[in-house]
């Protein structure tokens, strides 16, 4: 069984997308539209922008998006999912792609999301950490000892990757302790802030009034959503989970298992970059790993 899944916010690099838009019509209109929906011409950054340019929130967000939702068209007949997921970002390309949405509303989202997120990181300067090399219920226990900050778990990537999140003082805080317990690593991220903490709550409400005001209709297979790592088929409970999805961990190990468990054998990784087909590597054995290609 084939799992299409599509990756987040980091993926990013400086020339993806401009072979489609080169090469196929339809999808040189979908990025033409992207750039009319969004009031910029996103491609010019994507295309021959500087890495700093690319790398706010309010452009990465929606140029990972285009990119893997714009590849999922052009790859045409050869995309047949049987279950798709995407890692946090990437669930509303995987949404869009399974046709949960339409294209406009889910780049429209994607935009608020960005926008939202990146406001909310003025707001309350934050980060995130990179813990390698310790069992997840180690750095479960730490982030819950240190009551003076917001630190908790965001993205559960593979065994032996989980992703910390909260205020500077506490992710510093809390990577001294790790180190201590044994952490390979614990590596501070360049990001613009806590995503998939209580700190995004400001980001969560206004993504929120957007995802309530968009019509969602029943996808083509499963999406298994980063809340709660299920497949999903029912509109309102994938509107529910997306809401939720900011201040929420993304459970990518337990997404990739259960894909397994569901008898996925293929995964096939629709976007920039091959960091999903890295965890899913570290996740699961005598599974197929491929990136999508026009």
């Amino acid at each position: 069984m084939k799992a299409f899944v599509f990756p987040g916010q980091g993926a990013q690099f400086i020339g993806m997308g401009k072979d489609l838009y080169e090469s196929n019509n339809e999808c040189k209109e979908m990025f033409e539209k992207a750039n009319e929906i969004l009031g910029f011409r996103i491609t010019d950054i994507m295309f021959n922008g500087t890495e700093e340019e690319l790398k706010q929130t309010k452009v990465t967000q929606p140029a990972v998006f285009l990119h893997s939702v714009i590849l999922a068209k052009a790859i045409g007949d050869k995309f047949v999912p049987d279950m798709v997921a995407g890692h946090s970002l990437g669930e509303f390309s995987a949404l869009v792609a399974a046709k949960a949405m339409k294209f406009e509303d889910g780049l429209r989202l994607v935009a608020i999301r960005a926008n939202a997120m990146q406001k909310a990181c003025e707001k309350n300067p934050s980060t995130m950490a990179a813990i390698i090399g310790l069992e997840d219920g180690v750095i479960e226990e730490v982030c819950k000892s240190i009551t003076d900050e917001v630190v908790v778990p965001a993205n559960y990537n593979c065994p032996g990757q989980l992703v910390i999140s909260g205020s500077m003082a506490g992710i510093e805080k809390a990577c001294a302790i790790l180190k201590e317990k044994g952490a390979k690593r614990a590596l501070p991220l360049k990001v613009g802030g806590a995503f998939h903490s209580p700190l995004m709550e400001s980001a969560r409400q206004e993504l929120a009034e957007g995802i309530n005001n968009t019509t969602f209709d029943t996808p083509i297979c499963p999406v298994y959503q980063n809340v709660d790592a299920l497949p999903h088929s029912n509109p309102e409970e994938i509107k529910q989970n997306l809401v939720k999805q900011l201040t929420s961990s993304v459970l990518w190990t337990k997404i990739v298992q259960n894909m397994g468990k569901d008898g996925a054998n293929e995964f096939i990784e629709v976007g920039p970059g091959t960091a999903l087909q890295g965890m899913i590597k570290k996740t699961l054995e005598g599974v197929t790993l491929s990136s999508a290609s026009i």
